[in-house]
């Protein structure tokens, strides 16, 4: 199946030039960027001398747009829409965004031809926007701005059911979705053997006999959340990428939540040569109404972990796990591949074949993103990875598996003592 089709609207090397230098002072700008429809996005800009030649180019921000977003921007402006650029002089505090002292000094409209950005992003190709230095509208003031549009292509997967319930895994493509993987959860001893598991891979859904597990008889927490696993499997059965709870989630001495400082830890694995070997690190820790996290990279040559994300997602609404690295390392491909899983597309988006050499390692481009639901919501994650860096099943199943371990934080992650749901409560065999 192909990947969905995807368009990011990128800008970058924004700057503001004044005719009177008074205003190279230590005052501070930022712009908002606004397309109807979309969140807003707010970037910062520097100040330059009416003498300044060329500066460092530099990103700064994006907005992005799913194939039927796009079609429904150009139903309603017909032709064209318009991405606005408003600047604005922060306060004397230098936070007035934050506290609403700001000052508007001017508004820079980009038009966006929806149409031929849609023609380039069928034929992979880029839209260059605006380049250069344009009015503000305030005062002689002109600001630098680059403005492109690039195809984006995402395979999206969705879990069936809860992580802890096995679910399956499917690739979805419009209204269109065909099983992909299976999920298996279960528990590790001290012999690294999976002690227990939830269901059977014959099993087609749990997500039903989850949700009334979740409604199940209390019964007392454990002093600690440990060995927890997760395997995916390809629709063969074979094992293809595995997350494995390595470090316990323990509340911190004095405290009932599992603490920055002594966070708990996964390692996110795949197939190396005949058994697995780590490709990632994802940690995480309760704070205040969030559950932080921070995500690494783990280079197969002894090479020092690069981290790709630190953020958290609030424990009430839930949120994006996401790593997005638009000018900086995304993960190379697996060394392993079973099938073209990108149907021949990876070459012509700049993919890698493979080889497992971190000198392919450094290169440009969205890597993936997870929804994760809050207290109360049944959880089913969502996956989208850059179609870049999938050419072959294994390298879809770890993002697969490192969405799984997220989610599955965010339990771990709950307050102590806090009763969990029964698929994450192991049995004494003993």
């Amino acid at each position: 199946m192909d990947p969905c089709s995807f368009v990011r609207i990128f800008w970058g090397n924004l700057a503001l030039k004044f005719p009177d230098k008074t205003h190279l002072s230590s005052l501070s700008f930022f712009c908002k960027f606004k397309l109807k429809g979309l969140p807003t996005q707010v970037s910062d800009v520097t100040v330059l001398a009416a003498e300044s030649g060329p500066f460092e180019s530099k990103f700064q921000g994006c907005l992005t747009l799913r194939k039927a977003e796009l079609e429904n921007l150009m139903e309603r402006s017909s032709k064209s829409s318009c991405l606005k650029c408003e600047v604005y002089r922060r306060g004397n505090g230098g936070c007035g965004f934050a506290n609403g002292s700001a000052k508007l000094l001017g508004c820079v409209v980009v038009p966006l031809d929806l149409r031929s950005i849609m023609e380039n992003n069928r034929n992979n190709r880029r839209s260059v926007i605006q380049n250069g230095w344009v009015s503000t509208g305030s005062s002689g003031m002109e600001l630098h701005l680059n403005v492109r549009a690039e195809p984006d292509p995402r395979f999206v997967f969705r879990f069936d059911g809860e992580p802890e319930c096995s679910p399956q895994v499917f690739q979805v493509n419009g209204h269109v979705q065909q099983p992909v993987f299976t999920c298996k959860f279960g528990f590790r001893n001290s012999g690294d053997r999976i002690s227990r598991s939830r269901s059977s891979l014959s099993e087609p859904s749990t997500s039903t006999s989850c949700l009334s597990a979740f409604r199940e008889e209390k019964e007392v927490a454990p002093e600690e959340r440990k060995g927890w696993s997760i395997t995916v499997h390809d629709l063969s059965g074979s094992p293809v990428a595995a997350a494995s709870m390595v470090t316990p989630f323990v509340p911190s001495p004095g405290t009932n939540s599992v603490s920055k400082s002594n966070p708990g830890a996964w390692l996110i694995l795949r197939p190396g040569h005949s058994t697995f070997q780590p490709w990632g690190r994802l940690e995480a820790w309760h704070q205040g109404k969030e559950v932080g996290y921070r995500f690494e990279l783990i280079p197969d040559d002894g090479m020092d972990s690069i981290r790709l994300a630190n953020s958290s997602i609030s424990i009430k609404h839930g949120g994006t796990f996401s790593i997005d690295i638009s000018n900086g390392p995304t993960p190379i491909t697996s060394p392993n591949s079973s099938f073209d899983l990108s149907s021949g597309s990876g070459s012509e988006l700049g993919s890698t074949s493979g080889s497992g050499s971190w000198a392919n390692f450094l290169y440009r481009g969205f890597v993936m993103s997870s929804s994760v639901e809050g207290n109360g919501k049944c959880s089913k994650p969502e996956v989208e990875v850059g179609a870049q860096h999938v050419t072959c099943t294994e390298d879809a199943a770890v993002f697969v598996a490192l969405a799984a371990a997220m989610d599955l934080s965010m339990d771990a992650c709950k307050l102590f003592p806090r009763n969990l749901r029964k698929e994450l409560r192991q049995v004494n065999l003993d």
